[in-house]
C-alpha cells in the first residue's frame, strides 16, 4: 500500500505543479501579452475547462478500462504539453497547452485517486486520500518555484525537464500492478450515486475550494504585483501557503476517519469566509501575502473529508471509484473554472472587493446548509445516505 501512495502521490504532486507554475508567471505574462483581467483569467482557466472535459471520461475510462491505462493516458498528455509550454510562441498556444493538461489531469487524478481509494481500508480511507492529497498541495507548493525557475531559466529548460519526468513516471506506472474495475461502471449506475447523500455532498463541498482557489490564484498576484511584490515575492507567498496547506490536509483525513467529516468540513467553510471577507482590504503586499498564507490552510480543509465522503458514498452503492473520482474531477473543476474566469470578470467589472465578498458569503451559505442538514439527519455527523 506504501509503495501504491508514494506512485499517487507523485502522479498528482507532478500534474499540480506543472498546473500551478502559471500563479507567479501570470503578472509577467499578462504584460507581455497584453491581457486584461478576463484574458489573464482565461489562460489560468484552461486547464479547469480542459479537466471539465476530461472529468467524466476520465471516470469511465478508469471504471470500465481500469485504473493503470488512465494514468498512462493522462501522463502522457502530460507530456505532450509540457512540450508545447516550453516552446509556445502566443497566448493560443499556452491556452491549448494548459487546456490539454487539464485533460491529462482528469486522467491522472481519477486513475490514481480510484487506485489508492480502492486499496485503502476503509477506515483508514480519509488518512490515505488525505496523504495523496497532501502531496497534490506540496505540488501547488513545488508549482511557483518551477513558475520562478521557468521566468529565470526559460521555459523550454524547465518545462522539458518536467515532460522527462513524466516519462520517467509513465516506466514507474507500467511497472506497478494494478487490480481489476469490480464496482458499477456504467452511467445508469452514476445517475443512483447521485441520489445518496454523501455523494452529493461530498461534490458539493469539493466544489467550494475550487471556486476559492480559483478566484484568489487571478486576483491575488496580479493584486500582489500591484502592490510592489516580485514574480519571485508572488510565488514565496503561494510556496508557504501550499506548504502549510500540504500539513493540514492529512490531518483532516485522519480526523475525519475517526470523528467524523462534519467538523473538519464546517472549520474550512468558515475559514474561507473570514479570509475572503478580509482580502479586499489589505493596502500593502505584506498584509495581503500574510493573509493569503493563513487563509489557504484554512481552506484546505475541505479536501480530504469531502473526498473521503464521496468515495465511502461510492462504495455504498456501489459504484466503482475510478467514475467517483471522475465525477470529483468534474465538479472540482467547475468551481476552478468560475473561479478563474467568474472571479477574475467580476472583479474586473465591479472590483475585487466585490467578487471576494461574494465567495465569503457563498461559504456561509454553504456552512448554514451542511449544519442544518447534520442537525435534521445526524447531530454528529453529515447525512450518511
Amino acid at each position: 500500500m506504501r509503495k501504491l501512495l508514494f506512485l499517487a502521490s507523485t502522479v498528482v504532486l507532478v500534474d499540480t505543479s506543472f498546473y500551478a507554475a502559471i500563479t507567479p508567471l501570470l503578472p509577467d505574462l499578462t504584460e507581455q501579452y497584453d491581457l486584461s483581467k478576463a484574458g489573464a483569467g482565461v489562460l489560468a482557466a484552461a486547464y479547469p475547462v480542459g479537466t471539465f472535459v476530461g472529468g467524466l471520461p476520465g471516470g469511465v475510462l478508469a471504471a470500465r478500462v481500469g485504473v493503470k491505462p488512465t494514468v498512462l493516458l493522462g501522463l502522457a498528455l502530460m507530456v505532450l504539453s509540457s512540450i508545447a509550454v516550453a516552446f509556445a510562441g502566443s497566448v493560443a498556444v499556452l491556452d491549448v497547452a494548459r487546456f490539454v493538461q487539464g485533460v491529462g489531469g482528469a486522467a491522472s487524478w481519477a486513475g490514481a485517486m480510484a487506485w489508492v481509494a480502492g486499496a485503502a481500508p476503509r477506515e483508514k480511507r480519509g488518512q490515505m486520500i488525505g496523504s495523496a492529497m497532501a502531496a497534490a498541495i506540496a505540488g501547488a507548493l513545488l508549482g511557483p518555484v518551477i513558475g520562478v525557475a521557468a521566468d529565470l531559466a526559460g521555459f523550454a529548460l524547465v518545462f522539458c525537464t518536467i515532460a522527462a519526468i513524466g516519462v520517467g513516471l509513465m516506466v514507474w506506472t507500467l511497472r506497478t500492478p494494478a487490480a481489476a474495475p469490480i464496482g458499477d461502471g456504467s452511467l445508469s449506475g452514476l445517475g443512483a450515486a447521485l441520489g445518496n447523500g454523501r455523494v452529493r455532498t461530498g461534490l458539493l463541498v469539493v466544489t467550494i475550494p475550487g471556486l476559492l482557489f480559483g478566484t484568489v490564484s487571478v486576483l491575488g498576484p496580479l493584486r500582489l504585483n500591484e502592490l510592489g511584490a516580485t514574480t519571485a515575492a508572488i510565488g514565496a507567498v503561494w510556496l508557504v501557503a501550499a506548504a502549510l496547506e500540504a500539513i493540514v490536509s492529512p490531518l483532516a483525513g485522519r480526523f475525519s476517519d475517526r470523528r467524523g467529516p462534519l467538523a473538519p468540513l464546517l472549520g474550512g467553510l468558515v475559514g474561507g469566509a473570514i479570509t475572503f471577507a478580509l482580502l479586499p482590504w489589505p493596502q500593502t503586499a505584506l498584509l495581503l501575502a500574510l493573509l493569503i498564507v493563513v487563509g489557504s490552510p484554512m481552506i484546505g480543509l475541505l479536501w480530504a473529508p469531502a473526498m473521503a465522503m464521496l468515495s465511502d458514498g461510492a462504495d455504498a452503492v456501489g459504484l466503482e471509484q475510478g467514475l467517483a473520482f471522475g465525477l470529483m474531477n468534474l465538479t472540482w473543476a467547475s468551481g476552478q473554472t468560475l473561479g478563474d474566469v467568474g472571479g477574475s470578470r467580476l472583479g474586473e467589472a465591479a472590483g475585487d472587493e466585490v467578487a471576494y465578498l461574494v465567495l465569503s458569503a457563498i461559504c456561509l451559505a454553504a456552512f448554514a446548509l451542511l449544519r442544518a442538514r447534520a442537525t435534521r439527519r445526524h447531530p454528529a455527523h453529515l447525512p450518511t445516505a
